[in-house]
């Protein structure tokens, strides 16, 4: 296992909440400050060790008596599409595509607070008011951009926050048009940062917390070749 070095630091534990994905269960975080001369490397380091960002904090789940939230990475280099995969890049290959800088506008919030009521309705974001979204967006001190995907109309059809790692991309939050749920837009929107890892010749694509027990975070093992993060290092899932 490769040694990975963390500047040493605080951290900090959040108190026990109610867990959003499973039943019955309490969550809990341990949360650091990515701050310092090069934030960069800090979240290179701690994305390594399973750690994701939010705004300008890296966190990682740390719940008493349960190992549920595992972090998993797609291995972009490997990764061909299947037949299913391929019939959702063909339902979407009019959409036009564009890498943008992390700046908040009424149209994205528009469209992200419609996705939150219609997908995410009982969860604690769909209180986030524009300037909640924007601090989500804006508030970032390591590289990271809006991947803006158009109808050909022009219309907006999804957007995906994304961080610029050393080793590949990482998805930090992607919301799109709930009313396209037959052309598949969760999953074109990974497929997407897949291909485009592999097309720059990217190792990995971060795709967070994978928890086989909840139906909300198990899709994530369908993109494959990947790893998950375990006791002996990252391992092939």
């Amino acid at each position: 296992m490769k040694r990975v070095e963390i500047p040493s630091r605080f951290f900090f534990s959040t108190p026990p909440a109610p867990c959003p994905y499973l039943t019955g269960r309490l969550e809990r975080k341990i949360v650091t400050l990515l701050a310092g001369e090069e934030p960069d490397h800090l979240h290179n380091a701690l994305s390594l060790a399973g750690f994701r960002r939010s705004q300008d904090l890296a966190y990682r789940p740390a719940c008493e008596g349960c190992n549920a939230c595992i972090p998993i990475r797609v291995k972009a280099k490997d990764f061909t599409l299947n037949k299913s995969f391929k019939r959702i890049w063909s339902r979407n290959r009019d959409l036009k595509v564009t890498e943008k800088p992390p700046l908040a506008t009424d149209e994205h919030y528009a469209l992200f607070h419609r996705y939150l009521t219609h997908r995410h309705s009982d969860g604690g974001m769909v209180d986030m008011d524009y300037s909640d979204y924007q601090a989500m967006v804006e508030d970032s001190p390591v590289r990271s951009q809006l991947v803006e995907f158009r109808r050909a109309d022009g219309t907006l059809y999804g957007v995906c926050l994304t961080d610029l790692m050393d080793d590949g991309l990482s998805l930090v939050y992607s919301y799109f048009d709930p009313d396209e749920e037959k052309r598949s837009p969760g999953t074109f929107l990974i497929l997407w940062h897949i291909l485009q890892a592999k097309y720059l010749a990217m190792p990995n694509v971060y795709l967070g917390y994978w928890i086989a027990q909840s139906p909300k975070m198990s899709y994530k093992e369908r993109y494959q070749p990947a790893e998950i993060l375990t006791k002996e290092g990252w391992q092939p899932l």
